[in-house]
């Protein structure tokens, strides 16, 4: 093993984050080679400059007019230079001071600085290289975005086990989520992975919920179990109800024990409307955990980053730096979530007219809601929606149909949802 690594592995040992790595996590480190020595002449060269594998002209990179002319407030530098491994610095520091703005329970001082990743995708497999070995316990939803198990099934390989995420009486099943993870541990460790609002219920827990929930978690870590717990919060922000508990549920757990590790996943693509920019945040806590802890762990995080991408999108984070930057970026923020408030109002009265054959699942948040078949074949009801009306929807599981309603005019919904009430009829009401 390298010493560098050795070095990080024996600083963090004595904290759920030494553990809790995977094997991998063990292995690496950020190298002290061409991309730390440039970042280190960044700030001292300031003579010349010979590092890094860049065309540059009077001090800029050199950029093609015809991409310079797409990005007219853009200097070179801000639109096509490499951005750093871990990302661009002002944009981590402007996003940790926003996590805590949103989620007012947590201390600066406790967290790590989020580093830059192309997406929560991304996000989530570089995590999991670092947490998840083979055969680790993994526990998720039932009803779940499908990347789940691609990523922690077919490529990390973990055992995976999921809880149904409703009781009976609609309610988040947070028994089922605690006795899925004390059933399923292996080796004094388990990984949970909680996406709120969810996808693809659209169901974010009540403020009772939620702190049932990080009570109950944290007893499972005073009982003696080392816990991961991934918080996938890409539609955080888009609550519609006042019960719901309106901050991410890492503002809970981030600094609740010692063998309980926080690994929360967001970013712009939702929250911030920019889809296609790709840039979002790794952001670790855990109590007991010092800056210097922290300085260590991000070093692995480096050397995930380096070993896969190298680094994300510079203009991707320079055009969310300057948003996020703006006076007005809040009031036009807020004027889009009312938009999707106003159709989740339109929608939330449409589904009380729907065929006995469809159950709307609960949901109270985020872009989507989900019916259950209670007689047919939702994948038969995606296809002849499809075929018939020209309208896309998803099939999942054979009994559950998701509808995207974030995607579709309020002008139009009723239309929309009346089609899909009259063909699930035809179809299985008979």
């Amino acid at each position: 093993m390298h010493p560098l690594a050795e070095e990080l592995n024996a600083f963090l040992a004595p904290t759920v984050v030494g553990r809790t790595l995977t094997k991998f996590g063990r292995r690496i480190y950020f190298p002290r080679g061409i991309v730390a020595q440039s970042a280190e002449a960044k700030k001292s060269a300031t003579t010349f400059n010979a590092t890094v594998g860049i065309a540059m002209t009077d001090g800029e990179p050199m950029i093609l007019p015809t991409i310079q002319d797409n990005l007219p407030r853009l200097s070179p530098s801000e639109a096509t230079d490499y951005a750093p491994t871990g990302g661009d610095a002002r944009l981590r520091t402007l996003w940790k001071t926003s996590l805590i703005a949103k989620n007012p329970q947590l201390s600066e001082d406790q967290l790590s600085l989020p580093a830059v990743v192309p997406g929560i995708t991304a996000g989530i497999s570089l995590a999991a290289d670092l947490f998840i070995d083979e055969d680790d316990c993994v526990v998720f939803s039932d009803l779940c975005w499908d990347n789940y198990p691609l990523i922690f099934d077919t490529r990390a390989q973990a055992h995976c086990a999921t809880f149904s995420l409703f009781t009976p009486e609609n309610k988040l099943n947070v028994k089922g989520i605690v006795d899925t993870l004390r059933s399923n541990a292996r080796r004094n460790k388990a990984v949970l992975v909680l996406n709120f609002p969810h996808n693809p219920t659209g169901y974010t827990p009540t403020e009772t919920e939620a702190r049932d929930l990080a009570q109950q978690l944290t007893a499972l870590a005073a009982e003696g179990l080392n816990l991961v717990v991934f918080f996938d919060d890409a539609y955080f922000g888009l609550f519609y109800e006042k019960d719901v508990y309106k901050h991410s549920l890492f503002n809970l757990l981030y600094n609740a024990h010692e063998n309980l590790l926080a690994v929360k996943l967001d970013g712009a693509t939702k929250e911030d409307y920019v889809w296609g920019f790709r840039v979002a945040f790794l952001t670790l806590a855990a109590k007991g955990l010092s800056a210097e802890h922290f300085s260590a762990l991000d070093q692995k995080i480096l050397g995930t980053i380096r070993t896969v991408m190298s680094n994300s999108s510079r203009v991707g984070q320079t055009l969310l730096y300057k948003e996020l930057s703006s006076l007005v970026y809040h009031g036009i923020k807020d004027k889009f979530a009312k938009v999707l408030e106003e159709r989740y109002r339109s929608v939330r009265a449409l589904v009380a007219t729907a065929p006995a054959v469809l159950r709307p699942l609960p949901f109270n948040s985020g872009y989507f809601m989900t019916f259950e078949l209670l007689k047919g074949d939702a994948e038969v009801l995606r296809k002849e929606l499809l075929r018939t009306e020209g309208i896309g929807t998803i099939a999942l599981q054979g009994h559950y149909l998701r509808i995207a309603y974030s995607s579709v005019d309020n002008r139009d919904l009723s239309e929309l949802y009346t089609t899909i009430f009259a063909v699930a009829a035809r179809l299985f009401s008979a």
